[in-house]
């Protein structure tokens, strides 16, 4: 097991694998102490079995540079495959403001090759592979040096195993003509906007059950307090201060450290000094701002008239074609698309692309009275009405 320690052997190691049509890669990292994941291992192979093909690079040591690992990532004659990708190319995206390109994502395409939702690297390393994965190294503290035998021994399957399930999912895909169902599927990954956290729009994520404007736009400006907070000392949001206090502290309205002092739900330190002053300014700014510049909740949904019976039949439908294609039903539409297609809403992610041709087109008929459902053989099947 090699570990790569210097610039130059990087570069060696990088130019050897420009060569090659592909590699592999994974990171280890830590993230519960930290806004932004704090990267401690990267692991990439490319084809082949030497004991070389496959390397630890260490971004711990002093005066090592990853440049020569970027060049290869931007290089488009290389596809990079990634498993579960979204958290390893933020990471990237963070410290270099790139996101490797041609990238494969293996699960996304074990899912459109019939894998199931969401399916986990062990489980493909088993199907495809006939290999088992060792995960007793997986929730070590890969910051810590040096490294155990057995840390680099999981690190490193992460990457040899891959080749084989790439190679694998790559071919499927060819044989079904699938590609472009990845390639779109990639389009959010390959989205800058996908690892940008806005603090003007945290507030979005936070579950209130009140609608008032007032109130939100209370619960906007500490959101929006505490991401940039957050980001800027690079520590996480609930060390600032959680939801439920943020919620509180919109109810509440203080107006004074004295004020915060009596917050059931604040922690302490967030009681004084500058995630105070930025509290109270935060709360001023909402109770300052204008009635046509409070934020307004997204009340679409609640008025949507969804006919349960045709929601029923769509997914009956979408049970069928998900089978018939061979693909996770949950990759061409959620429950929540087919209640809105139930409700007449049609900009949905099921009626566009690939999946308008495998599904939408075929439930927009079943939704016009075109087309109705048969039982065939043990099977369900979409009958022509017209």
């Amino acid at each position: 097991m090699k570990t790569i320690t210097t610039t130059e052997d990087l570069a060696e190691f990088c130019k050897r694998a420009a060569a090659y049509p592909y590699v592999t890669v994974d990171t280890e990292f830590l993230r519960e102490r930290t806004y932004y994941s704090k990267l401690c291992l990267i692991q990439v192979a490319f084809a082949g079995d030497g004991k070389d093909d496959a390397v630890l690079i260490d971004p711990l040591v002093d005066g090592l540079s990853l440049a020569p690992l970027y060049d290869l990532f931007r290089d488009h004659g290389v596809v990079k495959v990634f498993h579960a990708a979204r958290q390893d190319l933020e990471i990237f995206f963070v410290d270099a403001g790139l996101i490797p390109e041609p990238l494969f994502d293996t699960q996304v395409a074990a899912m459109v090759c019939g894998f199931g939702e969401q399916v986990g690297y062990e489980t493909l390393v088993r199907k495809i592979v006939r290999e088992t994965v060792d995960k007793t190294s997986r929730f070590t503290d890969w910051s810590r040096r040096p490294l155990t035998d057995a840390q680099k021994t999981y690190a490193l399957a992460d990457v040899t195993h891959l080749r084989g399930v790439y190679e694998f999912l790559s071919a499927e895909l060819a044989k079904s003509n699938r590609h472009k169902w990845v390639a779109e599927e990639m389009a959010i990954l390959n989205a800058p906007e996908t690892y940008r956290a806005d603090p003007s729009r945290a507030w979005e994520r936070i579950k209130t059950r009140t609608n008032s404007g007032r109130f939100l736009a209370i619960v906007r400006e500490l959101a929006r307090f505490r991401e940039g907070y957050a980001q800027s000392r690079n520590v996480p949001r609930t060390r600032v201060y959680k939801d439920d206090a943020l919620v509180e502290l919109a109810s509440t309205k203080p107006a004074s450290e004295q004020d915060l002092g009596g917050s059931r739900l604040l922690l302490r330190e967030a009681r004084r000094g500058e995630i105070a002053e930025g509290i109270l300014a935060a709360v001023q700014v909402g109770l300052n701002t204008k009635p046509e510049d409070m934020p307004v909740p997204d009340r679409s949904r609640e008025k949507l008239q969804v006919n349960p019976a045709l929601a029923d039949l769509l997914r009956v439908l979408l049970k069928a074609k998900a089978e018939g294609e061979g693909v996770a039903q949950k990759l061409i539409a959620s429950a929540a698309d087919l209640d809105l297609i139930a409700a007449g809403q049609r900009d949905v992610a099921a009626m566009r692309g690939w999946r308008k041709e495998v599904f939408g087109n075929d439930a927009l008929r079943l939704c016009d009275g075109k087309v109705a459902l048969a039982a065939k053989n043990g099977s369900v099947i979409a009958v022509d009405l017209d």
